[in-house]
């Protein structure tokens, strides 16, 4: 396969590749196996812009590089961290700039954490209130307080 990046246009997305260079390319099929995602992920990245429009052979096979994997695994490593995709495209852009974005990045990240702040206290409000019905589950002779907490809810 032979394709380089000298003739690409908006609608022509076809590239040709001077014959001695040597850059690892990847088709679809490669970088789900080493991303994880699958191809419908990585058209779905492609279509809303986080991907920026990937290369095609003559015959409109996608060639991934090194830079779009890279790229592609720190949408990943964003999402772990639970931002949504909105975020995620804001990165990116910062991610051309960090010396300018820094402040962007750190109010963006200070936000994140602050809504997992707040849904760690919704869990841990959670967890106590599961633990108390087990407990009154336990000392309960007749019906079942957990089923009869979820019911009383229901009825607010």
């Amino acid at each position: 396969m032979n394709v380089s990046s000298s003739s690409s246009s908006a609608r022509d997305h076809t590239v040709r590749r001077k014959a001695d260079d040597k850059r690892p390319e990847y088709r679809i099929g490669d970088v789900t196996r080493l991303t994880g995602l699958s191809a419908d992920t990585l058209r779905y990245y492609e279509k809303i812009g986080l991907l920026p429009s990937i290369a095609r052979t003559a015959s409109g096979i996608r060639i991934y590089t090194d830079k779009d994997i890279s790229r592609l695994r720190f949408i990943q490593r964003a999402q772990k961290m639970n931002f949504s995709l909105a975020e995620i495209a804001s990165l990116l852009t910062m991610r051309e700039a960090p010396q300018r974005a820094r402040n962007n990045v750190r109010e963006l990240t200070s936000m994140k954490l602050e809504e997992i702040e707040a849904r760690l206290k919704d869990i841990r409000t959670l967890r106590n209130e599961l633990q108390l019905l087990l407990n009154l589950c336990r000392t309960s002779d007749a019906g079942c307080p957990i089923i009869e907490s979820l019911d009383r809810h229901e009825n607010r």
